[in-house]
Order: C-alpha cells, then sequence, then structure tokens
C-alpha cells in the first residue's frame, strides 16, 4: 500500500500515456475519428493529447519518491538548454513537410528525395529531436524516477525508428522504400529555411519562459 501512494500517480501516468498510444492509433479506432474531425483535427487532438499526458508524466515523476543516481552540477543545466533548442528547430523545419518514411508527414505524394530538405539528413526527425529532449533532460535529473521516464522515452525513440523502418518497406514496398530512402543530402540556404528556424527559436523562447509554470521547475535555475 506504501509503495502504491508513493508511486501510484507516477505509474497511473505511464499506463494512461501509453493506452492513448495504442488505442487511438489502431486503424479501425483512428479511422471512426478522422471521419467526424479530419485528418488535421485527428492530428491536433492527438499531439494534444499526447503533451497533457507527458506533462502529466513529467509532474508525476516529480512527485515520486526521490532516489538518487548521481548528483546535480551547475553545468548539467546547460544540456537541456542547449538540446531544446536543437529539438525545437528540428520539429520547426519539418512540420508541414512530408516524409512518407517516418510518422508526422503531410501530403506524402509531394515527396521529392532529390529535395528533401532535412529529412535528408534525419529521415525520423520528430523521433530524433524526442531522443534529444529525453537525453538533454536526463543528465541534469539524476534521480530513479526521472531516469525511469527520460529513459523510456529515449528508449522508445530508438526503438521506433526500426519499427516505422520496417513498417514503411512493407507499406511501400522493398524498391520503393529504397528510392525514397535515398535521399540527396544537401545544405542549402533558403528565406523559407531561416523564416522556419526564427519560428523554432520563437516557441524555443515561449517552451522555456512557460516551464517554470507548466511544470513547476525554472530551467534557468
Amino acid at each position: 500500500m506504501q509503495f502504491l501512494s508513493q508511486w501510484g500517480e507516477f505509474i497511473a501516468a505511464f499506463a494512461v500515456f501509453f493506452l492513448s498510444h495504442s488505442i487511438p492509433v489502431r486503424p479501425a479506432v483512428k479511422s471512426h475519428i478522422v471521419a467526424k474531425t479530419g485528418a488535421l483535427g485527428f492530428a491536433l487532438l492527438y499531439s494534444a493529447l499526447s503533451i497533457a499526458i507527458l506533462t502529466w508524466i513529467i509532474i508525476a515523476a516529480g512527485r515520486a519518491p526521490f532516489v538518487e543516481i548521481w548528483s546535480w552540477a551547475e553545468w548539467q543545466n546547460h544540456v537541456p538548454l542547449t538540446g531544446m533548442f536543437v529539438a525545437v528547430v528540428i520539429i520547426s523545419m519539418v512540420f508541414g513537410q512530408p516524409n512518407p518514411l517516418s510518422f508526422g508527414g503531410w501530403d506524402n505524394d509531394r515527396f521529392d528525395p532529390e529535395n528533401p530538405g532535412l529529412i535528408g539528413w534525419v529521415r525520423h526527425p520528430l523521433l530524433v529531436a524526442l531522443l534529444i529532449w529525453a537525453g538533454a533532460h536526463m543528465v541534469p535529473n539524476g534521480n530513479l524516477a526521472h531516469i525511469i521516464v527520460f529513459g523510456l522515452f529515449a528508449a522508445f525513440s530508438i526503438l521506433g525508428m526500426a519499427i516505422i523502418d520496417r513498417r514503411a518497406r512493407r507499406i511501400l514496398g522493398a524498391d520503393k522504400w529504397q528510392h525514397l530512402s535515398n535521399t540527396r543530402r544537401r545544405l542549402t540556404i533558403t528565406r523559407r529555411g531561416i523564416t522556419r528556424i526564427i519560428i523554432g527559436a520563437l516557441i524555443y523562447l515561449a517552451l522555456l519562459y512557460s516551464h517554470e509554470w507548466v511544470i513547476g521547475v525554472s530551467p534557468l535555475l
């Protein structure tokens, strides 16, 4: 009983997270929701639900018993500050772009492996952003509950890349997947790209200064 009273909310938050990421994406359930909300409505609702549950998990980790695995040092705060900027810019650069090789792509028929943008360098940008977020936040949070949270999300992102690659090969066919995944890697500075970086930087600042209000801990301390 004492274990449940101390760790119950933490376990419940994770259970809700895994249920929310298994039930709504099942073809029968998803098609029913999309029929009522549209594809964009489903994406927005699903994103909002994911963010809300993720916030609950982090808050629950802060309320769980503190079991120190490694001690905190001032330099550690710079790791998530830097990592989050990179993660947010990655998301900003690929948001709304076609990407049939991973999830989160829009109008995937428009994807051009000769001009893939950032996807030419990062095939699974959203999962890479998640991995950066998880790994960077683990550094200054060396207690058991937070290590479990960020460690599981890091493992989820790495495993997810392999799962999505396997599924994409099956859906697209080996030849088409090979053609699309053989992307051209080049760095081209464009006005659109600069605009997306600026938008990412503004979102980063909004997240930075709302972190204490939402999570209860200031990342600037």
